[in-house]
């Protein structure tokens, strides 16, 4: 099927382009009001994101409502700790959490390595309905949590602002988390390598929590595996690696056979530029730009659009957009970039 906008995929090959592709994590959702109209009628998130037929039509809103140049599926990352056997709940207003976590070697032992099919057939159906769906209006990103950032919620149990649990893990018993990585990455390239045998057209890697280890623990515990990820993957669609906080590691993506880097609105994009060599680069507006009045918007995004000068850029926020944006600024957003010919 041809791409009756194929910017995005254009730039996440590294390729020229008339001009910048821009899309946002997490566009699919609650700053849409036609999402709150549908997840109301529901019984919560997983129910939303369990039924293929529901998340597609979530996966376009953004398509229709905000002229994006690209669509992403909706999806969680911790599908894939509950497709290895471990539970969680999205409990409203304070987000994911295990009822059981892990604790032991034998914890770990219990955990399968999945079957995307058999465990994950509703992502894998929600994305070959949703690009038939979009019938080629603008390329389909599939996802997954970086090993890390999942085994960080597999051990805490919960969001955190240290996440000490995790984190004396791999200082107490760091070959056990290293099994628990192993099977985390397995099932993560498995999953991956589904997605796009059911019609995703470019990856993105998310490290969530990236910023909170050390460099040396980030270099042993996660970018080794993203790299593991990211070579399973290579020659099949192009990869994004965004890992929030991770500033540290930018040489180590730039020797991965990733073809795109995300940024967080605390990086420089020029010195990233000279960090990553030819690597397409994306984002990096901080999301809370998107709160100042329209012309306050327009201004930064075209600030942060000179920054990204000298190499491919798929425009993007820092991180997700926030849930109480105001979706006429996010429209701003996406209009300045598509005006922008700097």
């Amino acid at each position: 099927m041809m791409l009756k906008n194929d910017l995005f995929l254009r730039a996440a090959r590294g390729e020229a382009t008339e001009r910048t592709p821009v899309w946002l994590m997490r566009q699919a959702g609650r700053i849409l009001p036609q999402y709150r109209a549908l997840r109301g009628r529901l019984s919560g998130f997983k129910e939303l994101v369990e039924t293929p037929e529901l998340a597609s039509e979530v996966t376009i809103q953004p398509v229709d409502a905000l002229d994006v140049d690209a669509a992403i599926i909706f999806s969680d990352i911790l599908v894939v700790p509950e497709a290895m056997g471990l539970t969680y709940e999205m409990v409203e207003a304070r987000g994911p959490l295990f009822p059981e976590v892990i604790k032991s070697a034998a914890d770990v032992d219990r955990l399968r390595v999945a079957d995307p099919h058999e465990h994950l057939g509703y992502v894998l159906d929600a994305l070959r309905i949703t690009r038939k769906a979009l019938n080629g209006r603008v390329p389909l990103i599939g996802f997954a949590g970086a090993p890390f950032t999942i085994l960080a919620y597999m051990v805490e149990g919960h969001g955190s602002k240290t996440f000490s649990k995790a984190r004396r893990l791999l200082y107490q018993e760091p070959a056990l988390a290293h099994r628990l990585l192993e099977k985390i990455t397995a099932t993560t390239i498995a999953y991956l390598q589904a997605q796009v045998e059911a019609g995703a057209q470019v990856l993105q890697i998310f490290d969530s929590w990236a910023g909170i280890l050390p460099p040396a623990h980030y270099s042993e515990f996660s970018a080794r595996y993203i790299a593991q990820i990211c070579a399973a993957l290579d020659g099949l669609v192009p990869v994004t690696v965004f890992a929030k906080g991770a500033w540290w590691a930018i040489p180590e993506f730039a020797a991965m056979p990733c073809r795109t880097i995300g940024l967080d609105w605390n990086q420089d994009p020029q010195q990233v530029r000279r960090e990553a060599g030819n690597k397409t680069l994306q984002g990096n507006l901080d999301p809370c730009a998107l709160y100042g009045s329209r012309e306050q918007v327009k201004a930064a995004t075209q600030a942060m659009l000179r920054q990204f000068a000298g190499g491919p850029h798929i425009a993007n926020l820092g991180h997700g957009v926030y849930p109480d944006t105001n979706p006429d600024n996010v429209r701003v957003f996406v209009d300045t970039v598509k005006e922008w010919r700097g």
